[in-house]
């Protein structure tokens, strides 16, 4: 199988009045289609900062990303928004809702700038939702919802664009062990019914046993 996702040498560098922080240390990956990634290492070791990269929310210093064969051009605005619009989802710990919308108005807000009519961006968040077992709260507020149905708006939110990749950030760093495990099935299911490639961060052991790819990170560095 030819892998989806390949980095070389991806470098990134903060200046610190202490001198250069290496957050990230020249990691090449390589990771084929319909993966489902884990990364763990201890805070400080530049997971979230691995993701961001790979997403396109961030430029690294150096080195190179590939999708699809082709390399990311990681110095054009343009085409890094490109490619999260066509290709990436995110799912942050935080849900980061917004509280005066409902649940679909929610999960539209990715439809937005795609020039959809109002009807196709209500099909669409519709079946989103449906897809994470909201169907019946397409007219709840945030503060109406639970937790676990709070992250599962915002994975369907990631879901509506139909993306390639699902960056998730400690999705279930805010949930007690039983959500934790309902949203962690969703995601695999998600991962193997829709063949979507899932990178999580996760600080979770029983997260990182979802992962058929572990990465463990330690200053930048991959160590596994």
């Amino acid at each position: 199988m030819t892998p989806e996702l390949r980095t070389e040498k991806l470098t990134k560098l903060y200046r610190h009045r202490d001198g250069l922080i290496h957050a990230l240390d020249n990691i090449s990956l390589s990771v084929e289609k319909g993966s489902f990634i884990t990364i763990t290492g201890p805070s400080g070791s530049g997971k979230t900062t691995l993701l961001l990269a790979l997403s396109g929310l961030i430029r690294p210093t150096s080195g190179e990303i590939f999708f699809n064969g082709e390399k990311q051009d990681l110095g054009n605005d343009k085409a890094l928004v490109n490619f999260r619009r066509k290709h990436v989802g995110f799912v942050m710990q935080n849900f980061s809702l917004i509280p005066y919308m409902t649940a679909s108005q929610n999960v539209m807000v990715p439809l937005y700038l795609e020039g959809l009519s109002a009807a196709d961006q209500k099909v669409r968040a519709s079946l989103a939702l449906k897809s994470v077992g909201l169907a019946d709260r397409f007219n709840h507020y945030p503060r109406e919802l639970s937790s676990g149905q709070q992250q599962r708006v915002a994975i369907a939110r990631a879901l509506v664009n139909e993306p390639s990749i699902i960056f998730a950030d400690e999705p279930t760093g805010n949930l007690d062990p039983h959500l934790s495990v309902e949203i962690l099935d969703l995601l695999k299911k998600i991962n193997q019914e829709k063949g979507l490639m899932v990178f999580m961060v996760t600080h979770s052991p029983v997260a990182n046993e979802y992962g058929n790819v572990r990465i463990k990170l330690s200053e930048g560095k991959v160590i596994n």
